[in-house]
C-alpha cells in the first residue's frame, strides 16, 4: 500500500482519474445517528490515502463485492425497518447504503485502511444511491450494489455528490464535476 499526501483535492494534471473534492458538503442526516452507535465504520482516520492495486487487491475487492451482493437482498429501510432512512450493517437484507456500509467492513476486516475506504453518496435520474469508493493508485474505484463489476467512478453514470474526507474523521466533501 501506498501514503499519498492529505490533500483531498487531486490536480488535473494527475491521469488517473479521481475524484476532486470541493469543500465541505452536509453528512447524510441518517448517518450521524449510525456514526455516533457504530464508529469503526465511520472512520476514516489513517495516513494511507491509496491503495496500490494489485492483481490481488483487486481479486479482493472483487471477491467482497461479489459475496456482499450475492447474500444481501436489497430492499429498503422503510420495508425493513419502517424508517425512512436507517443506516445498519447488515446480516441478510438492506438498502444502499447498508450494502456499502457492509463491503466496508469487510475490507476493514482484511486489513485495508479506513482512510481509503469511503461511503460516497451520488445520484441517478434524480434517486439517491450510496457506494463505496476504494481509493487506489490507480483511481478511484466504485463498490456498487447495482453491480458486480468494480469500475472507476468516472465512467459510471452517477451524479456524484459527496463522499466522506479522508482527512477529517466525522466530516463530508462535496465532490466537483
Amino acid at each position: 500500500m501506498v501514503a499519498t499526501g492529505c490533500s483531498e483535492t487531486v490536480h488535473a494534471t494527475e491521469t488517473k482519474a479521481m475524484m476532486v473534492t470541493k469543500g465541505y458538503a452536509f453528512p447524510p442526516p441518517a448517518s450521524r445517528s449510525f456514526c455516533a452507535r457504530q464508529p469503526r465504520f465511520c472512520s476514516t482516520n489513517g495516513r494511507i490515502k491509496q491503495v496500490t492495486l494489485t492483481p490481488a487487491h483487486k481479486a479482493e475487492l472483487e471477491a467482497v463485492n461479489r459475496s456482499v451482493n450475492g447474500r444481501i437482498k436489497e430492499r429498503s429501510d422503510l420495508a425493513t425497518t419502517g424508517s425512512d432512512d436507517d443506516w445498519r450493517v447488515p446480516t441478510k437484507e438492506g438498502d444502499c447504503e447498508d450494502i456499502a456500509i457492509l463491503k466496508k467492513s469487510e475490507l476493514l476486516k482484511r486489513g485495508w485502511p479506513a482512510s481509503a475506504l469511503l461511503l460516497t453518496v451520488a445520484t441517478l435520474g434524480g434517486e439517491g444511491h450510496t457506494v463505496l469508493t476504494v481509493r487506489t493508485d490507480k483511481g478511484d474505484l466504485i463498490l456498487d450494489n447495482r453491480t458486480g463489476a468494480i469500475r472507476d467512478w468516472s465512467r459510471t453514470s452517477y451524479r456524484y455528490f459527496a463522499r466522506q474526507s479522508q482527512s477529517e474523521n466525522g466530516k463530508w466533501m462535496r465532490i466537483g464535476s
